[in-house]
């Protein structure tokens, strides 16, 4: 057999994982070239194809999904180990892999990440943006951050951030040409922008007031998948959009949107940092998550 390099087999992990070799490169920072040629060493190695490669999408053949099921295990096992080694360091050290949705991201893990870098110079911080519900231990992710209601039960959680508030906005251009709404059912008399979950399932609006509950999935003709979208589309006055206040307020502050239904706006739980209990966790770890007690959010 010719000789093995470890690494090869990590690296076809990450590409299988990642649903190709752009992704994965990107992640590991490297060229999809050379994820290539690793996997290719490797097959070659073992004498047998791991990756079933088209143009548009990348797959493990039979023996590459077998080896993958007794893989992972193995790589996490040693993973762990590095973990452990790390807590022998004076100073944290590696790199951390977070998962959290974008508005999560943009306005209390970005914060959050950057204050920590400052302090701790010799760890890497590697956020991914997304909305859908992953397996952060599968996806070699040491954390991530949801909703408490979206957590696994076998998770530790950290609360991080204020609580949240969802604000519905339009343009004045708009309310002045359509009116403007003084109930949740109003709403759906008038155009609204909505977003979609990676899933595919619109999202809800959800509203509250003096004990009363109402929810609506909204109408309009505009749909997309961000909040930062849904606000782009709000200033140019395609319509009224739900977003999470953070995202409106210097533009609620100039006067270039208008809150709606503020009364109706219930303030919502806070998003939290979650990691496996099953894992302890390692020096860069620890680190963040004392960080992250201790930050003075809003400062």
């Amino acid at each position: 057999m010719t000789p093995l390099r470890l690494d090869s087999l990590d690296t076809f992990a990450a590409i299988v994982r990642c649903g190709g070799f752009r992704a994965a490169a990107i992640e590991r920072g490297v060229s999809s070239s050379a994820l290539s040629q690793s996997v290719n060493a490797l097959e070659a190695a073992l004498g047998i194809r791991l990756l079933n490669r088209t143009t548009r999408s990348v797959a493990p053949t039979e023996a590459g999904a077998r080896l993958l099921e007794r893989l992972d295990p193995a790589l996490r096992d040693i993973r762990l180990a590095l973990d452990d080694l790390d807590q022998l360091r004076e100073s944290p050290a590696g790199t951390l892999r977070i998962n959290a949705p974008g508005p999560a991201v943009d306005h209390v893990l970005c914060p959050l990440a950057f204050d920590f870098m400052r302090a701790y110079p010799d760890v890497k911080i590697d956020i991914v943006s997304d909305a859908a519900i992953v397996d952060i231990v599968e996806q070699g992710f040491d954390a991530g951050v949801r909703f408490g209601r979206h957590l696994a039960q076998d998770m530790i959680a950290v609360p991080i951030g204020p609580p949240l508030r969802y604000a519905i906005v339009a343009s004045p251009a708009y309310l002045a040409q359509h009116g403007r709404p003084t109930s949740p059912q109003d709403l759906l008399a008038h155009d609204c922008v909505r977003r979609r979950f990676p899933g595919g399932k619109l999202v809800a609006w959800q509203f509250e007031k003096r004990g009363e509950v109402v929810e609506i999935t909204p109408a309009g003709r505009l749909t997309l998948g961000s909040a930062h979208q849904e606000l782009q589309a709000a200033l140019a006055g395609h319509g009224i959009a739900h977003v999470f206040d953070d995202y409106a307020r210097a533009h609620l502050a100039d006067g270039s949107l208008v809150e709606l239904l503020a009364d109706w706006s219930p303030t919502l739980p806070n998003w939290f940092l979650y990691y496996p209990n099953r894992r302890h966790p390692g020096a860069a770890m620890k680190a963040f998550l004392a960080h992250a007690r201790t930050y003075q959010w809003g400062r």
